[in-house]
């Protein structure tokens, strides 16, 4: 297999540019409204800016699990999906430099950052040498660089492998065993710091794996419309097959049922115990209409996707694939607004912010995204799974 054909072959197609230029301009106008609600609603902005930093990096660390889950089993559905992966783990840098005004609103989304409120409340005061704000900044800090070195090793490394310089590079998988073990463990303390202390009187054993379950359902959701888009233009519309997609499909039918049964059992075993540290957060996501955004995620985070899911020829078809994958973003960023919002309001609401922050962060990512995206061949032809991956290839 040559160079020539790596590089020749499997260029990225200019319909990546058009959506990057397009996704940069909507990230402006995200950023100007963002500006507006900083000075107009400061409260409101940090909790929806909140919202969008977690949606969006969800997707990047996703995005990096799945990379090393790819390295370390193999098989055609990585090969597919590798450098779309790749580009958006590339991003973590920047979603770290997106954490940082928050740093300057952590009074607005959390109590523990209000010394006046510390003062009051005994179980904030014996939480504080772990929930203060020049700690939680410097977690934030670390789990970034933790997290963006990962991505950078095994980016540099596939680079190396497109230029011919490595084969069966054993380093993928030396650093991807370890790097999920590192992954799981930072992301579920990440939890506990962003989301989980949103309410500092209540915790969860399971929240981590909720998370960690959340991510890897939002990635995948996002690799198949990114793949969708790609599909459309050379080379991914003749190599794509439907081996892949139904791959692809049964990852997210798993990931469906996966993240469904940890948040029932989360429920479940609050609702079991029934102590009053604990159900709090359950009662006030039960009442005064925010039942009703809690059934819309029932519905359309679990009964529909699951259901449609079930039939192999969904699965293996990505004109009816890509509309449950574009359900399922959706409901991951409704599910992030219902985890945060109802600490903050008494009944249901969903503010302007939310959609402004949420796209402003987005278009300034997706662009990034592209933008990584075009400085690498599409597939990687020097892997040594590339051909028997990609054998018949020219059908889906």
């Amino acid at each position: 297999m040559s160079s020539p054909m790596t590089a020749q072959s499997f260029e990225v197609p200019a319909s990546v540019d058009r959506v990057r230029g397009r996704a940069a301009a909507v990230g402006v106008a995200g950023l100007a409204a963002m500006g507006a609600a900083v000075v107009l609603d400061a409260p409101q902005f940090f909790q929806s800016y909140l919202v969008a930093l977690i949606f969006w990096s969800g997707i990047a660390l996703g995005c990096l699990a799945l990379l090393m889950v790819h390295h370390l089993s193999g098989g055609a559905w990585g090969l597919v999906i590798r450098r779309i992966l790749e580009a958006a783990a590339r991003t973590l840098p920047l979603l770290g430099l997106f954490f940082v005004p928050l740093f300057f609103g952590l009074p607005h989304v959390y109590e523990w950052a209000r010394p006046d409120v510390v003062a009051k409340d005994p179980i904030l005061l014996h939480k504080a040498p772990f929930l203060n704000v020049p700690f939680w900044v410097a977690r934030t800090v670390g789990y970034f660089l933790i997290w963006s070195l990962m991505a950078f090793l095994l980016t540099r490394w596939s680079a190396e492998q497109d230029a011919g310089r490595t084969g069966d590079d054993v380093r993928f998988r030396r650093l991807s065993g370890p790097g999920l073990v590192v992954y799981g463990l930072t992301v579920s303390l990440a939890s506990i710091d962003w989301m989980m202390s949103v309410d500092p009187h209540w915790f969860s054993t399971i929240y981590g794996f909720v998370m960690v379950g959340g991510q890897g359902l939002t990635a995948l959701a996002f690799v198949v419309l990114a793949l969708f888009g790609l599909m459309k233009s050379e080379p991914m519309r003749s190599r794509v097959q439907q081996k892949h997609l139904h791959d692809l499909g049964k990852l997210m039918f798993a990931f469906v049922m996966l993240y469904a049964y940890f948040t029932f059992s989360q429920f479940l075993i609050t609702w079991s115990a029934n102590l009053p540290e604990e159900i709090p957060w359950y009662i006030r996501r039960l009442s005064n209409g925010w039942q009703g955004l809690m059934l819309v995620l029932v519905v359309g985070h679990f009964a529909l996707p699951f259901g449609m899911l079930l039939s192999a020829d969904v699965k293996q078809n990505m004109r009816r694939l890509a509309p449950i994958a574009a359900l399922l973003f959706v409901m991951r960023i409704v599910d992030v607004i219902f985890q945060v919002a109802p600490q903050f309001h008494e009944g249901l609401f969903v503010s302007w912010v939310d959609l402004a922050v949420v796209v402003g962060v987005g278009g300034i990512w997706v662009a990034a995204f592209c933008w990584n995206l075009r400085g690498r061949a599409l597939l990687p032809a020097n892997d040594p799974g590339f051909e028997e991956a990609f054998a018949s290839h020219g059908s889906h």
